[in-house]
Protein backbone atom coordinates (compact mmCIF):
# COMPACT_ATOMS: atom_id res chain seq x y z
CA UNK A 1 0.00 0.00 0.00
CA UNK A 2 1.25 3.61 -0.89
CA UNK A 3 2.98 5.97 1.76
CA UNK A 4 -0.24 8.18 2.24
CA UNK A 5 3.21 10.45 3.53
CA UNK A 6 4.89 10.49 0.14
CA UNK A 7 1.76 12.47 -1.29
CA UNK A 8 1.66 14.73 1.27
CA UNK A 9 1.49 18.96 0.08
CA UNK A 10 4.90 20.42 0.84
CA UNK A 11 4.51 23.84 2.69
CA UNK A 12 8.16 24.98 3.14
CA UNK A 13 10.54 25.80 0.17
CA UNK A 14 14.15 26.84 1.03
CA UNK A 15 16.13 29.99 -0.55
CA UNK A 16 18.14 32.13 1.88
CA UNK A 17 18.15 31.51 5.44
CA UNK A 18 18.00 35.03 6.35
CA UNK A 19 14.79 36.15 3.78
CA UNK A 20 11.87 33.85 4.96
CA UNK A 21 8.11 34.80 3.65
CA UNK A 22 5.26 33.33 5.33
CA UNK A 23 2.32 32.95 2.55
CA UNK A 24 -0.54 32.96 4.58
CA UNK A 25 -4.20 31.87 3.19
CA UNK A 26 -7.62 33.15 3.15
CA UNK A 27 -10.90 31.38 4.53
CA UNK A 28 -11.18 29.25 1.68
CA UNK A 29 -8.26 30.18 -0.36
CA UNK A 30 -5.25 27.98 0.44
CA UNK A 31 -1.77 28.59 -0.96
CA UNK A 32 -2.21 26.20 -3.81
CA UNK A 33 -5.13 28.63 -5.55
CA UNK A 34 -3.57 31.06 -8.31
CA UNK A 35 -2.63 34.18 -6.43
CA UNK A 36 -0.76 32.46 -3.66
CA UNK A 37 0.75 30.11 -5.94
CA UNK A 38 2.56 32.50 -7.90
CA UNK A 39 3.12 34.84 -5.19
CA UNK A 40 5.38 31.32 -3.92
CA UNK A 41 6.78 31.31 -7.63
CA UNK A 42 8.41 34.76 -7.63
CA UNK A 43 9.74 34.72 -3.79
CA UNK A 44 11.63 31.65 -5.08
CA UNK A 45 12.65 33.50 -8.01
CA UNK A 46 14.24 36.36 -6.12
CA UNK A 47 15.76 33.58 -3.39
CA UNK A 48 13.28 33.66 -0.49
CA UNK A 49 12.90 30.95 1.44
CA UNK A 50 8.70 30.54 1.62
CA UNK A 51 6.75 29.03 4.51
CA UNK A 52 3.24 28.20 3.60
CA UNK A 53 0.68 28.18 6.59
CA UNK A 54 -2.18 25.25 5.61
CA UNK A 55 -4.39 26.08 8.62
CA UNK A 56 -7.53 24.56 9.48
CA UNK A 57 -10.67 26.89 9.80
CA UNK A 58 -12.51 25.82 13.09
CA UNK A 59 -15.64 24.63 12.23
CA UNK A 60 -17.58 27.40 14.42
CA UNK A 61 -15.82 30.25 12.44
CA UNK A 62 -19.06 31.66 11.45
CA UNK A 63 -19.99 32.28 14.61
CA UNK A 64 -16.83 34.06 15.86
CA UNK A 65 -17.06 37.51 16.40
CA UNK A 66 -14.64 39.91 14.39
CA UNK A 67 -12.48 40.06 17.84
CA UNK A 68 -12.23 36.22 18.02
CA UNK A 69 -11.26 36.39 14.26
CA UNK A 70 -8.58 38.50 14.48
CA UNK A 71 -7.06 36.79 17.81
CA UNK A 72 -7.24 33.25 15.86
CA UNK A 73 -5.23 34.87 12.79
CA UNK A 74 -3.02 36.57 14.96
CA UNK A 75 -2.17 33.14 16.79
CA UNK A 76 -1.86 31.20 13.82
CA UNK A 77 0.77 34.16 12.12
CA UNK A 78 2.81 34.84 15.47
CA UNK A 79 3.43 31.11 16.20
CA UNK A 80 4.94 30.99 12.17
CA UNK A 81 6.77 34.14 12.71
CA UNK A 82 8.14 33.18 16.46
CA UNK A 83 9.11 29.43 14.29
CA UNK A 84 11.73 31.48 12.00
CA UNK A 85 13.86 32.75 15.01
CA UNK A 86 14.08 36.15 13.49
CA UNK A 87 14.31 35.22 9.57
CA UNK A 88 10.93 36.60 8.65
CA UNK A 89 10.96 39.50 6.96
CA UNK A 90 8.14 39.28 4.79
CA UNK A 91 4.04 38.48 4.96
CA UNK A 92 1.99 37.45 1.99
CA UNK A 93 -1.80 37.34 2.83
CA UNK A 94 -4.68 37.06 0.86
CA UNK A 95 -8.18 37.74 2.57
CA UNK A 96 -8.36 36.79 5.89
CA UNK A 97 -4.89 36.65 6.56
CA UNK A 98 -4.77 40.35 6.34
CA UNK A 99 -6.17 40.12 10.16
CA UNK A 100 -3.01 40.24 10.99
CA UNK A 101 -1.83 43.38 9.57
CA UNK A 102 -1.25 44.87 12.95
CA UNK A 103 1.53 42.15 13.79
CA UNK A 104 3.08 42.79 10.36
CA UNK A 105 3.05 47.21 11.85
CA UNK A 106 4.13 46.14 15.64
CA UNK A 107 7.13 44.03 14.21
CA UNK A 108 7.90 46.18 11.20
CA UNK A 109 7.98 43.23 8.87
CA UNK A 110 6.56 44.01 4.95
CA UNK A 111 3.81 42.66 3.32
CA UNK A 112 2.02 42.27 0.67
CA UNK A 113 -1.87 42.15 1.39
CA UNK A 114 -4.05 40.30 -1.66
CA UNK A 115 -7.81 41.40 -1.32
CA UNK A 116 -7.10 43.01 2.02
CA UNK A 117 -10.13 43.60 3.72
CA UNK A 118 -10.38 47.09 4.44
CA UNK A 119 -13.96 47.56 5.52
CA UNK A 120 -12.94 46.14 9.09
CA UNK A 121 -11.66 48.88 10.92
CA UNK A 122 -9.22 47.13 12.71
CA UNK A 123 -7.11 45.88 9.25
CA UNK A 124 -7.45 49.51 8.47
CA UNK A 125 -5.94 50.64 11.09
CA UNK A 126 -3.36 48.46 10.55
CA UNK A 127 -2.18 49.20 7.42
CA UNK A 128 -2.40 52.79 8.20
CA UNK A 129 0.10 52.60 10.92
CA UNK A 130 2.73 50.04 9.34
CA UNK A 131 6.04 52.05 8.59
CA UNK A 132 7.54 48.54 6.88
CA UNK A 133 7.00 48.22 3.11
CA UNK A 134 3.48 47.40 2.16
CA UNK A 135 1.71 46.82 -1.26
CA UNK A 136 -2.08 46.33 -1.09
CA UNK A 137 -3.78 44.49 -3.89
CA UNK A 138 -7.45 44.69 -4.26
CA UNK A 139 -10.39 44.81 -7.01
CA UNK A 140 -13.27 47.35 -7.69
CA UNK A 141 -15.61 44.48 -7.77
CA UNK A 142 -14.84 43.66 -4.55
CA UNK A 143 -17.12 44.76 -1.54
CA UNK A 144 -14.56 44.06 1.16
CA UNK A 145 -11.64 46.25 -0.96
CA UNK A 146 -12.53 50.16 -0.23
CA UNK A 147 -10.74 51.76 -2.91
CA UNK A 148 -10.37 55.59 -0.99
CA UNK A 149 -8.71 53.51 2.32
CA UNK A 150 -6.08 52.26 -0.55
CA UNK A 151 -5.71 54.92 -1.81
CA UNK A 152 -5.23 57.24 1.10
CA UNK A 153 -2.24 55.24 2.56
CA UNK A 154 1.32 56.00 1.50
CA UNK A 155 1.70 52.35 0.52
CA UNK A 156 2.00 51.23 -3.11
CA UNK A 157 -1.17 50.11 -4.28
CA UNK A 158 -2.67 47.98 -7.39
CA UNK A 159 -6.27 47.84 -7.84
CA UNK A 160 -7.51 46.03 -10.75
CA UNK A 161 -11.00 47.13 -12.66
CA UNK A 162 -13.76 44.78 -12.32
CA UNK A 163 -11.87 42.29 -10.37
CA UNK A 164 -13.72 40.42 -7.27
CA UNK A 165 -12.67 39.22 -4.15
CA UNK A 166 -10.71 36.14 -5.68
CA UNK A 167 -9.03 39.37 -8.36
CA UNK A 168 -11.32 37.59 -10.87
CA UNK A 169 -13.33 38.87 -13.96
CA UNK A 170 -17.25 37.39 -13.94
CA UNK A 171 -17.26 35.80 -16.70
CA UNK A 172 -14.06 36.53 -18.68
CA UNK A 173 -11.60 33.88 -18.02
CA UNK A 174 -9.32 35.59 -20.37
CA UNK A 175 -9.65 38.85 -18.49
CA UNK A 176 -8.62 36.62 -14.87
CA UNK A 177 -5.52 35.32 -16.54
CA UNK A 178 -4.77 38.69 -17.01
CA UNK A 179 -5.26 40.43 -13.66
CA UNK A 180 -3.44 37.49 -12.76
CA UNK A 181 -0.16 38.51 -14.78
CA UNK A 182 -0.88 41.92 -13.09
CA UNK A 183 -0.72 41.15 -9.54
CA UNK A 184 2.26 38.81 -10.10
CA UNK A 185 3.66 41.87 -12.22
CA UNK A 186 3.35 44.06 -9.21
CA UNK A 187 4.24 41.10 -6.88
CA UNK A 188 7.81 40.71 -8.76
CA UNK A 189 8.76 44.59 -8.49
CA UNK A 190 7.75 44.73 -4.76
CA UNK A 191 9.53 41.67 -3.72
CA UNK A 192 12.80 42.70 -5.68
CA UNK A 193 12.91 46.31 -4.19
CA UNK A 194 12.79 44.53 -0.71
CA UNK A 195 16.32 45.36 1.00
CA UNK A 196 17.06 47.89 -1.83
CA UNK A 197 17.94 51.55 -0.69
CA UNK A 198 15.54 53.85 -2.59
CA UNK A 199 18.96 55.36 -5.01
CA UNK A 200 19.02 51.92 -5.82
CA UNK A 201 15.47 51.38 -6.82
CA UNK A 202 15.38 54.28 -9.12
CA UNK A 203 18.15 53.50 -11.01
CA UNK A 204 16.68 50.25 -11.39
CA UNK A 205 13.15 51.81 -12.41
CA UNK A 206 15.29 54.45 -15.15
CA UNK A 207 17.04 51.23 -16.47
CA UNK A 208 14.03 49.26 -17.79
CA UNK A 209 12.66 52.95 -19.29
Amino acid sequence: MPDPLAFAVPTRFDGARDRVAIVIPGVGYSPARPLLHFARAVLLQHGWTVQELWWQIPHDFSEFTVDDRIAWVERQVTQAIDAEEGACRLLVGKSLGSFAGGIAADRNIAAAWLTPVLTIDHVARSLQRTQAPALLIGGSADKLWDPRIAAAMRHDVLEIPSADHALELADDPMGSVDAVRQVVARLDRFIGSLGRTPAEIARAGSSRQ
